[in-house]
């Protein structure tokens, strides 16, 4: 039998059983195939076959029962908006002072990505913006002495909110080598209705859209040792790409930790990313975060009252770490098998698959058992790479410099307009599909953006096909 039989076989072994049971069904009957195999499975047994609008958000199907309970619980705190204190919801209150949304959900709506707006006549509702100003020294860069690191467009009754940012888009045109046009848009913060007083001029703002949350458990099973030995900070091997892995101090521990997770990497866990979140975006401490986000210039937002000392105790925190953990990914679906292959092809020799690796295997002492020892598919190497000026915030956030970026993943990109409800792309959403996210490359991935440019049409479209599948 074929390869393409074969693969054909196992998808229909997956899609006409329900492809809940199965998967591992599946696996076998593709065992023999190197490297398609598992072309359906991009999250190995953590994959599950939803095409639905909640495809991002449906939990490992492995998961054992008391992990299942745990990932329901997160799974409220995650969704739930959370409310001022005093409040009869006990264990729910908290929010604020000063704060982006009342939820996570509300920025990573269905688990997946939030959306820009198109002009200016909305406030930017699902986004955040990040702010620090020099130092000292003229040179380093510290948050800002009033507004902190995060502008706060939203606030509780009787407290000014910091901001009221909007958002317009400059388009620039440019051609592919065959002539075809192309226009790409990059975005202009407006910060309207400033609450506390001006900034200065020399203040950094970075724009960040809130990205998909699911599959992130497997990401943080991916040995550390394999991560460091994909980086090539001095590019020896001289393909122009020199990953570098982010490093963290980690102050619970006392020790250096590797980064995983944010734009910029910023995060070693997803413990950490989501204390992050809940301090930063909906101004509830924890205790990673036992502060209040106010600071002592604004004096309303520092009276008000707390839902607790912290608010998120360390039992919630796990949880939401543990919903986040249990996240399943969307399987791949083969629309084309022949545009497929030869898209595939097409990604390698662009040499996209240098930065956006397609394949790993997750630790097998990962905890919970369910993302132990699975050869996954997300189409990151999850280091930091230069992506040139055009992309450039200039905004360091530890090693991570101004122009760095943590490659993202690929996976269940095919499924972004049915949860989310459009295509936009980059930490800023300035792409609107596919194809403009790869224009904008640069820096390390320039040479890839300028052999993608000179493809002839249909080379093109059999990429954006491939990229389409995943």
């Amino acid at each position: 039998m074929s390869r393409a039989a074969l693969l054909t076989l196992a998808w229909l072994l997956v899609v006409g059983c329900g492809g809940r049971q199965l998967v591992s069904t599946a696996a076998e009957a593709v065992g023999e195939l190197s490297g398609w195999q598992a072309w359906a499975l991009a999250g190995g047994s953590a994959t599950v076959f939803d095409d639905s609008p909640n495809a991002y958000a449906l939990a490992l199907r492995t998961l054992d029962p008391a992990s299942r309970r745990g990932f329901a619980v997160g799974n409220a705190f995650f969704n739930d908006n959370w409310v001022a204190a005093p409040a009869s919801t006990l264990g729910r209150d908290g929010l604020g002072p000063l704060f982006n949304a009342p939820s996570c959900s509300t920025c990573h709506l269905r688990d997946g990505r939030s959306r820009m707006p198109s002009g200016p006549e909305r406030t930017l509702q699902t986004a955040v913006i990040l702010l620090s100003v020099p130092g000292a020294d003229g040179q380093t860069l510290v948050p800002h002495p009033v507004y902190g690191e995060q502008l706060q467009p939203k606030a509780l009754p009787g407290i000014p909110a910091e901001v009221d940012p909007r958002v317009s888009w400059l388009e620039q045109a440019g051609q592919f080598d065959d002539g075809s046009p192309f226009s790409l848009r990059s975005p202009q913060l407006q910060l309207r209705s400033l609450g506390y007083g001006p900034l200065p001029a020399q203040a950094r703002l970075s724009l960040r859209v809130a990205p998909a949350v699911f599959g992130l458990g497997l990401l943080e099973a991916v040995p550390k040792q394999d991560i460091i030995a994909w980086a090539d900070p001095e590019d020896r091997n001289q393909d122009g790409i020199s990953g570098r892995p982010r490093q963290l101090w980690d102050h619970s521990t006392g020790q250096q930790r590797l980064g995983r997770f944010g734009w910029k990497a910023r995060n070693a866990s997803l413990r950490q990313q989501a204390a992050g979140a809940f301090s930063e975006d909906i101004g509830i401490s924890s205790p990673l975060h036992p502060r209040e986000v106010p600071t002592a210039a604004q004096e309303l937002a520092m009276q008000a009252a707390s839902g607790g000392s912290p608010e998120v105790d360390d039992h919630k925190l796990d949880r939401v770490a543990l919903y986040l953990k249990g996240l399943a990914v969307p399987a791949r679906k083969v629309a084309d098998l022949e545009q497929l292959e030869a898209g595939s092809e097409l990604f390698a020799a662009l040499g996209c698959a240098a930065c956006h690796r397609p394949s790993m295997r997750t630790r097998s002492d990962a905890e919970p058992a369910a993302l132990a020892d699975q050869l996954i598919w997300p189409y990151t190497d999850l280091l930091l790479h230069d992506m040139g000026e055009g992309l450039a915030d200039h905004k360091p956030s530890g090693n991570a410099s101004g122009r760095e970026w943590r490659t993202p993943p690929l996976w269940g990109l095919r499924l972004l307009p049915v949860v989310s409800g459009h295509e936009q792309l980059l930490h800023d959403g300035r792409a609107r599909n596919v194809e403009e996210a790869i224009l904008w490359h640069g820096g390390e991935a320039e040479a890839a953006q300028r052999a993608y440019r000179a493809l002839p049409a249909a080379d093109r479209t059999t990429l954006l096909a491939f990229l389409r599948q995943l």
